[in-house]
C-alpha cells in the first residue's frame, strides 16, 4: 500500500510504500477508494489538533471504500461491503485499517465521493445545529464561513431543521455558492461590516433583537461581531477557528444577554453520545440516499497530488469539499 506519511510534527510528508495493514480484533481493513480533505487535516500535520498520534502517521479523518479484511469479533461486516468510516487519521492512503464500530454500510445508490465528502462536513453541521445548539423552526441562524467545507453544510442542514439563514463568506463568488444552497441572506465580509449588516438583516426578516444561533468555525474578529448582534438567550456554537485566532469571550456580554457559548467537537460528541451518534448518523446516511443533501465537491486530487489539496485548503481557495482519488491514480 502507499500512504502519506508524517514522521514528526511540522515535518512535510511523504507519499512511501508501507506494509498492508491487517485486520485486528474488532478492526475491518478498507481498500480506500476517496478520502475527504478537512481543515483539521492541516492541524494533525501540525500537532496543533485536539487528538495527537504518537509516532508516524497518514492524515485524513474521513474515507470511503471496500472491507477487504475483518478481524474476529466483528460482526455485521463482510469482505466486499461498500462502507464509509471516520478513523481517528490515517485515510490519505490506499487501505486502512479502522476500528469496526466506526464503520457504515453505503446503501447502493450513494458514491464513494460523496460518502468521503459528506462525513464530518455534514456531521458537524447537523449534529452541532440540531442536537448541540437544539435549532428550532422559525429560529434565525447566522453562518459563517459559508462557502466552506462546514460553512456551506450549515446552510444546508439549518434549512432542514426549518430556520432562516444569513450567510458571511468572502467575496460576490463565495457569496453566490451560499445562496444558491438556500441562505435567505448574505453578507460579503470583505465589504460589509458583519455585525452592522446582520442587525439590519435580522430586523428586515422579523428579528429585530438579533440572530437565534451563531455557527462558527472562523473565530477571531468574526466572533466578536457575532457577540454583538445576537439576541436575548442566543446560542454561540464555536466549530473551529480556521482563522487562527482563539476568541476570548467577554463574560460580562454572556451574562447581560443571557447568553451561551457553547464548543462542538464532533468527534469526541460520537464518542461521548453514541445512542445520539447513531440516530444522527442514520438521519444523515438516509438524508444523503434520498437525495435531500448532497455534497458540493469542487476538486477531486489523485492521492499523489494530496498535498495540493491541503493547499487549497490552507489558502482558502477551495470552496465546499475536496476529495483525494487513493485508487487508479
Amino acid at each position: 500500500m502507499k500512504a502519506w506519511i508524517c514522521t514528526a510534527f511540522g515535518e512535510e510528508p511523504h507519499l512511501i510504500d508501507q506494509d498492508d495493514p491487517v485486520a485486528a480484533p474488532n478492526q475491518v481493513v478498507l481498500k480506500v477508494a476517496a478520502c475527504g480533505v478537512n481543515f483539521a487535516d492541516s492541524l494533525i500535520l501540525k500537532g496543533t489538533y485536539q487528538k495527537r498520534p504518537t509516532g508516524a502517521f497518514s492524515p485524513g479523518f474521513e474515507v470511503s471504500g471496500t472491507v477487504i479484511d475483518v478481524g474476529s469479533d466483528v460482526t455485521g461486516l463482510m469482505v466486499g461491503d461498500r462502507v464509509m468510516a471516520m478513523p481517528d487519521w490515517g485515510g490519505f492512503a490506499t487501505k486502512i485499517a479502522v476500528d469496526a464500530a466506526r464503520v457504515i454500510p453505503l446503501p447502493d445508490d450513494v458514491g464513494f465521493n460523496a460518502a468521503a465528502a459528506f462525513q464530518i462536513a455534514y456531521g458537524t453541521s447537523w449534529f452541532g445545529l440540531k442536537y448541540r445548539a437544539s435549532v428550532a423552526p422559525g429560529e434565525l441562524v447566522l453562518v459563517h464561513g459559508a462557502a466552506g467545507g462546514v460553512g456551506l453544510t450549515a446552510v444546508e442542514c439549518a434549512k432542514l431543521l426549518g430556520a432562516t439563514v444569513i450567510a458571511t463568506a468572502g467575496g460576490a463568488a463565495k457569496c453566490q455558492i451560499a445562496r444558491d444552497h438556500g441562505a435567505d441572506a448574505v453578507i460579503d465580509y470583505k465589504s460589509e461590516n458583519i455585525r452592522d449588516r446582520v442587525r439590519e438583516i435580522a430586523a428586515d426578516l422579523g428579528h429585530p433583537a438579533g440572530v437565534d444561533v451563531v455557527y462558527d468555525p472562523v473565530g477571531g474578529d468574526v466572533f466578536d461581531h457575532s457577540l454583538r448582534c445576537v439576541a436575548p438567550g442566543a446560542r454561540l456554537l464555536l466549530i473551529g477557528f480556521a482563522s487562527g485566532t482563539v476568541p476570548q469571550i467577554p463574560a460580562n456580554i454572556l451574562l447581560v444577554k443571557n447568553v451561551s457559548a457553547m464548543g462542538f467537537y464532533f468527534g469526541a460528541y460520537l464518542d461521548q453520545n453514541p445512542d445520539i451518534a447513531r440516530t444522527g448518523m442514520a438521519e444523515l446516511v438516509a438524508m444523503l440516499a434520498s437525495g435531500q443533501i448532497t455534497p458540493m465537491i469542487s476538486r477531486e486530487f489523485a492521492l499523489p497530488h494530496a498535498m495540493d489539496a491541503l493547499a487549497a485548503i490552507a489558502d482558502r481557495s477551495a470552496t465546499g469539499k475536496l476529495v483525494i482519488r487513493c485508487q487508479d491514480f
